[in-house]
């Protein structure tokens, strides 16, 4: 073990003051050499949890990833802080990786980062054992720990072999990370994985920082480019596509009205998708379209807006997508514009896919799930938690549905209908066996569990299939319903419903309203990113300072934010430091970037400042 303290190693290599939420606690427990199964959200510092007990404990830390593409970033940002850092994937030639295995075998590594197919190699586990051999592993780190998972949304059969670590190497503490799992996943990382006695760390999956927006379609282009204008003039940012053809058109359209856009889907030729990527990572303002081949572990803190021009298939995937905006812990925009046809496309898209009959029906229940949260008249955060089985605290006051209320209906009558129907059915039945009973039709399923003798049959026919389809959505979304994921997809009733069906609750759900009803107004929205970031762009130390980091960058061939963070040059522009003792103390500055660019920064400081007394 090291003779620093997991503090110690926090501020002086990584520059931060003090551990965010359960950080210290998961640092300290796998430094120990204790199991761990970490859910946090995106931007919540999942790296710091196995970076630093891997530089606390001997021997190197092996960090399992799916990310080639980001692999090296990774590990120059390392690199930056003064850490020795690796990585093996297919990108390296022969002769690369085996410089790389010797690192690793000389005990020159502190982090070595590895595909799954690359570590699954019988000649790299032997490598492992000879290391294991002699104590020298200090742990395993799973990240993306939910692609184990047939019921995640990018699931990665190799992630399945990974039981091998725990199989061959006991005694090597390991450590699973992921940004978004429901109960199911959870369940089944923690099976595949063997973390059975593993201590679990759930963080709040809130992002305070990101304003969710949703808005019905009405010319989404042109809306897309309101909000482009009115928001995220020089951002970078990513707009999601279902389609490829989608992706090319919107990107060109954009270019064509002056957005320095890119493409990115997996259909592109292989050297035009890394040099998208590329140029999204290292330049500043490119806005991505893709599809969501693009995106899983972005590395950019300084995303300030994703944008969805199509449904995504679950609220997993807009929870991770939209995650991506943000990172650094400053305001940022999930904005997305849906409508009929998007739900009509996403079904026919599940419906038609080579999916097991059961797999179907749960992306079917996800699916409407995510429907539910769009016509949901709640606080946007609120929704996104309850999700996760986690509740919020009250309003967010900054979502849309906070900031511009919807017009709203007394459905309590419909919600005792629906809700009944649910209890009288035997709470096993999913929505369009609910809503025939409700119509009162006659189908074979009904007449075979006898359902027409029911006190709901028929009572529903006030209202239309599709209205019925959204007080299912909305029902579920709000908490009365849950839908049991593991028994085809039956809806279940929750505690919450009782007062509603003994008539002692109202329930009020949004009434579908015309686009220009759902938009709030251009004087209030973004106004959080504008205070913010209020004056910061005219401003020539602002300016300077992203200038010299740029510099800086390209003189090393890598991203800005390796360099510094947007918020940490913030804080440089505010606190205006004179010493390198003052610069020491910025938030992000540890002692090798201080050593490294504190001079260069402090004078930029100075000469803007001399600039504006002369």
């Amino acid at each position: 073990m090291s003779n620093h303290s997991p503090q110690q190693i926090l501020r002086d290599t990584f520059g931060y003051a003090s551990f965010r939420g359960a950080q210290q606690a998961i640092v300290e427990h796998v430094a120990n050499g204790g199991d761990a199964l970490v859910l946090m959200p995106t931007g919540g510092g999942k790296s710091l949890c196995y970076q630093i007990p891997a530089l606390l404990r001997g021997g190197v830390g092996i960090v399992v990833s799916p990310l080639i593409a980001l692999m090296q970033d990774q590990v120059d940002a390392l690199k930056q802080l003064g850490v020795s850092a690796a990585f093996l994937n297919s990108s390296l030639d022969a002769a690369a990786a085996r410089e790389v295995s010797q690192q690793l075998l000389r005990g020159e590594l502190k982090l070595l980062y590895v595909a799954p197919e690359r570590l699954m190699t019988e000649s790299f586990l032997n490598l492992l054992e000879r290391l294991e051999q002699d104590n020298r592993i200090a742990l395993f780190a799973i990240d993306e720990a939910h692609c184990v998972s047939q019921w995640g949304h990018d699931f990665r059969p190799e992630y399945r072999a990974l039981t091998v670590l725990h199989e061959r190497f006991p005694n090597v503490p390991r450590i699973a990370l992921t940004a978004t799992a429901d109960a199911p996943t959870r369940r089944e990382i923690i099976e595949r994985l063997t973390l059975e006695h593993a201590e679990q760390f759930v963080s709040s999956f809130d992002r305070p920082n990101i304003r969710y927006r949703i808005t019905l379609k009405d010319n989404a282009r042109k809306q897309l480019q309101s909000f482009l204008e009115t928001e995220h003039a020089d951002d970078a940012g990513i707009v999601y596509c279902l389609s490829r053809k989608k992706v090319e058109e919107t990107a060109a359209w954009l270019k064509e009205q002056g957005w320095d856009a890119l493409p990115y889907h997996a259909g592109l030729d292989a050297a035009v998708r890394n040099q998208n990527q590329r140029r999204f990572l290292r330049e500043e303002g490119v806005i991505m379209v893709a599809t969501v081949a693009f995106g899983m572990g972005i590395d950019k803190p300084n995303v300030r807006f994703v944008a969805h021009l199509d449904l995504p298939k679950s609220m997993e995937g807009y929870y991770q997508e939209t995650g991506r905006a943000g990172r650094d812990g400053l305001p940022a925009n999930a904005w997305m514009a849906y409508g009929l046809g998007d739900v009509v496309s996403m079904r026919q898209m599940l419906l038609s896919g080579d999916a097991p009959e059961e797999r179907k029906r749960v992306e079917l229940q996800k699916l409407d799930a995510l429907l539910g949260f769009c016509e949901s008249t709640e606080c946007r955060h609120q929704t996104v938690l309850r999700y996760f089985g986690e509740e919020h605290p009250g309003d967010c006051g900054q979502c849309d549905n906070c900031l511009s209320p919807v017009d709203t209906w007394d459905a309590t009558q419909a919600a005792q209908m629906a809700l009944s129907c649910v209890y009288r059915t035997g709470q096993r039945f999913g929505v369009a066996h609910l809503i025939d009973v409700l119509l009162g039709k006659t189908t074979p399923k009904i007449e075979q569990f006898d359902h027409q003798q029911l006190s709901t049959f028929g009572i529903g026919k006030e209202l239309a299939q599709t209205q019925w389809s959204s007080v299912y959505r909305q029902l579920t979304a709000a908490g009365f319903i849950n839908v049991d994921m593991e028994a085809y997809g039956g809806l279940k009733l929750t505690e919450a419903a009782r007062p509603v069906l003994k008539g002692q609750q109202e329930v009020w759900l949004r009434r579908d309203a015309e686009p220009a009803k759902r938009t709030s107004s251009k004087a209030e929205r973004g106004s959080r990113l504008r205070e913010a970031f209020a004056g910061v762009n005219e401003d020539p130390l602002w300016q300077a300072l992203k200038a010299k980091r740029m510099e800086l960058a390209r003189e090393q061939g890598v991203p800005p934010y390796v360099i510094f963070h947007d918020s940490t040059l913030l804080e440089i522009l505010n606190r205006k430091p004179q010493t390198l003792n003052e610069m020491g103390q910025i938030s992000g500055v540890g002692q090798s970037k201080l050593a490294k660019y504190g001079d260069a920064f402090l004078q930029v400081v100075e000469d803007i400042e001399n600039s504006i007394e002369t």
